[in-house]
């Protein structure tokens, strides 16, 4: 089957969108809070629906906003928002959006046993803070030498969190440990760059070992408050490296759903949302960043509904400090109805697992037994989109 890519659209002058940008891949992207606060970094899951009556997005993020307005049109490099703009990154993906689990605790207690079974692994773990890491593991790649690069840049998060300048001994580790695995792993990620991409690969490759020697240097110079911008650089040079990985699309989709719209890599949408309740802020804008990789029914279909305008002008149906929620339109109509048929469009139950090589399709993972498994990308992200999925009891 052919790739789904959504053509450029150009910035509209209506008062009923707002600009929106899709590419393959997306740029950095900006996450953040409700302005006035400045932008930070995020990411999240997307979690798909089954039979998704109505199609609804739900994010984590605490804001109480009122109208939603969408479109697409084509992705630039550096693009930057006001301050009166906030985004959220979102990577389209599956998992944790099931059945609340039962729970069956014993009505004896035993010694040194566990009082929540296994099924707790679903649902337990601290908040996922930083989504760009979370979408750089998530691409369908299989290069140890990147990863040992990746890993100890990463870990400078964590460095940062000794207070003061105690900090940077931390740091300096990291630098020398993702210095020397690109020293020694350099010939292997060349051999893993896709034919057509390994000139741009290898040019983010030479960026990437200027950016540790820049990094060094601000380490030496004692300039704590250099590293972070500095670390974020080199970040996204391993992203772009590890997205020059990636050859064509790594799996089939089922046959059944290759009717429906698909979106086999990744793209970028910015949703703009008004906020009626405060006066200081006039537009919120929502980044979301669609991950085919992993959910191509899941993300082609909400591509297909922002291409159509489904959204736009669509009222806030839920904010209430756990999530905000729309995808309700007006009327007897339940979620979008497809004009080839008629009928209301209903999307299968996505899951891609870690470890897998395809996503699981129309059963959960309680259903299947899998109750340690874990998602490709989890849902409890900060930021996290999802559809909602509609459950059936029979």
């Amino acid at each position: 089957t052919a790739p789904y890519f959504v053509p450029p659209y150009p910035h509209p002058e209506t008062t009923t969108s707002s600009s929106a940008s899709i590419g393959l891949p997306p740029t950095p992207c900006f996450i953040g809070t409700v302005p006035p606060s400045p932008p930070h970094r995020m990411a999240a899951a997307l979690a798909s629906s089954r039979c998704c009556r109505r199609p609804s997005l739900l994010t984590t993020d605490r804001r109480r906003s009122s109208v939603a307005r969408c479109a697409l049109s084509a992705l630039q490099k550096g693009n930057s928002f006001s301050w009166k703009e906030c985004a959220i990154s979102v990577a389209l993906s599956v998992g944790l959006i099931t059945v609340p689990p039962t729970f069956g605790w014993s009505a004896h207690a035993y010694p040194l046993e566990p009082v929540i079974p296994d099924i707790s692994v679903l649902i337990s773990g601290p908040p996922i803070k930083d989504p760009g890491a979370l979408l750089r593991y998530a691409l369908p790649i299989d290069n140890k030498a990147i990863r040992e690069v990746q890993k100890p840049l990463e870990d400078i998060t964590d460095s940062l969190k000794v207070s003061g300048v105690r900090a940077l001994d931390s740091v300096e580790r990291n630098v020398r440990q993702a210095s020397r695995a690109l020293t020694n792993g350099r010939s292997l990620i060349l051999s893993g760059l896709a034919e057509s991409k390994r000139a741009n690969g290898e040019k983010t490759l030479d960026k990437l070992a200027v950016g540790l020697e820049e990094l060094q240097r601000i380490i030496e110079d004692r300039n704590r408050n250099a590293v972070a911008p500095k670390q974020k650089e080199l970040l996204n040079y391993v992203g772009t490296v590890e997205e020059d990985m990636v050859d064509g699309f790594p799996y089939e989709v089922p046959e059944e759903y290759n009717n429906m719209p698909l979106l086999k890599g990744r793209a970028t949408v910015d949703m703009t949302v008004k906020i009626k309740d405060n006066p200081n802020v006039e537009d919120c804008v929502f980044r979301i960043v669609l991950d085919g990789y992993n959910a191509p029914v899941t993300s082609g279909n909400f591509v297909d509904l922002v291409e159509r305008k489904f959204y736009d002008g669509m009222e806030i149906q839920r904010a209430d400090g756990f999530v905000v929620q729309t995808g309700d339109p007006e009327g007897p109509a339940e979620g979008f109805i497809d004009p080839s048929t008629g009928k209301s469009r209903t999307i299968p139950l996505e899951i891609m697992v870690d470890g897998d090589k395809a996503p699981i399709y129309g059963e959960t993972l309680e259903e299947l037994g899998l109750y340690k498994a874990q998602t490709k990308l989890p849902f409890n992200a900060f930021g996290t989109m999802a559809m909602a999925r509609e459950v059936r009891l029979t």
